[in-house]
């Protein structure tokens, strides 16, 4: 109930949003402050960014040598040059093994309340930890593992030396998050969407100006809010009407509270375009079908098609331009090493 009690109140401040009649010129624009400009980066007091430690991170990033046969990295199931995806309902770990739930995307993520689906890791330093442990995804049985492998070569001990300074013994697991982390907290996109809430009202066109105004009056806001248009708070899939697929327990799994059965971390809706297949288990294909769940299972809806191909044309101004440069694969170290291999980093 308080899930549903917040999403009618934000619902019905955000309604008061409207368009002069015919013109596309939004009248308003004190409403849109429920959203949010994006900022240049995603910075965490506790892990600085810097150059090598960026340098490192964008290595570690598309190191499939973190996965128990060397073949998977996080660019595997997350693709840079994808918007972050891989466009599959889950993804292929090692030993061709399927995952559990839709890999989400990692543009724009570090900002978000918390990471994963049911928001088990607080930071995406914690959550670059996870799927290299995972049996599933990538398979490395210990850190120590990831650590000893990563030692027996020159380049990456030089690289976390540099990404680390002062630190006797810079290549940790810990480190490994951190560095991975840095380099994610510089994946942002920012779009027309930004230069429309910053002043700039002719960055959407009329069209889109009235999806804008159709998402906010259908309440669609009350979630999906702030700079991410989402990513800041958790919901109830089946809010009004039960959710279809039942099987995925959501963040039950991680508080063991009743209340949080089907509760998931809501989604970003920056790039939406570009990131199908929606929603925790990848079973929706079309961006237009999941707008019409959302109305059905979380406002209890059912939205005309124009309705739908309205909200659909504003959400389409959120796909923002990907920083090629900056997610350039880079060299990685190579396999040659001054001294032999440890056993078990083979």
């Amino acid at each position: 109930m308080r899930h549903l009690t917040f999403a009618l109140l934000v619902g019905a401040t955000a309604c008061r949003a409207s368009l002069n009649a015919g013109t596309g010129a939004w009248t308003e624009p004190a409403e849109v402050e429920v959203f949010g400009q994006l900022p240049g980066s995603m910075s965490a007091l506790d892990n600085p960014a810097t150059p090598a430690r960026i340098a490192l991170g964008r290595m570690l990033y598309y190191e499939t040598r973190l996965s128990s046969d060397s073949t998977v990295s996080c660019n595997s199931c997350h693709l840079l040059n994808a918007y972050g995806v891989e466009h599959r309902p889950v993804s292929l770990g090692v030993k061709g093994q399927l995952g559990s739930r839709n890999a989400p995307t990692v543009f724009n993520a570090a900002g978000h309340l918390a990471q994963f689906w049911d928001g088990r890791a607080p930071t995406v330093e914690e959550q670059a930890k996870g799927p290299i442990l995972n049996p599933v995804e990538m398979g490395m049985p210990s850190g120590d593992a990831v650590t000893e492998r990563l030692k027996a070569l020159p380049g990456y001990r030089a690289a976390f030396a540099a990404a680390f300074p002062g630190e006797a013994d810079p290549v940790t697991y810990d480190n490994v998050g951190r560095a991975i982390g840095a380099f994610e907290r510089g994946l942002v996109t920012p779009s027309r969407w930004d230069a429309f809430l910053a002043g700039d009202t002719g960055a959407l066109t009329p069209a889109e100006k009235r999806g804008l105004e159709t998402f906010v009056a259908l309440g669609c806001s009350a979630c999906h809010r702030g700079t991410y248009v989402g990513g800041e708070m958790f919901q109830k899939a089946g809010l009004v009407e039960p959710w279809p697929e039942q099987g995925d327990p959501g963040r039950y799994a991680v508080t063991h509270r009743r209340g949080d059965r089907l509760v998931f971390k809501v989604p970003s809706l920056r790039n939406v375009e570009r990131t199908a297949p929606y929603f925790h288990n990848g079973q929706v294909a079309t961006l237009e079908e999941a707008v019409r769940r959302m109305a059905r299972y979380q406002l209890g809806r059912e939205l005309r098609e124009a309705e739908v191909t309205s909200v659909v044309t504003w959400l389409k101004s959120l796909t923002g331009t990907i920083p090629q440069e900056y997610i350039a694969p880079p060299t990685r170290p190579e396999a040659r090493v001054s001294r032999a291999i440890p056993a078990g980093a083979r």
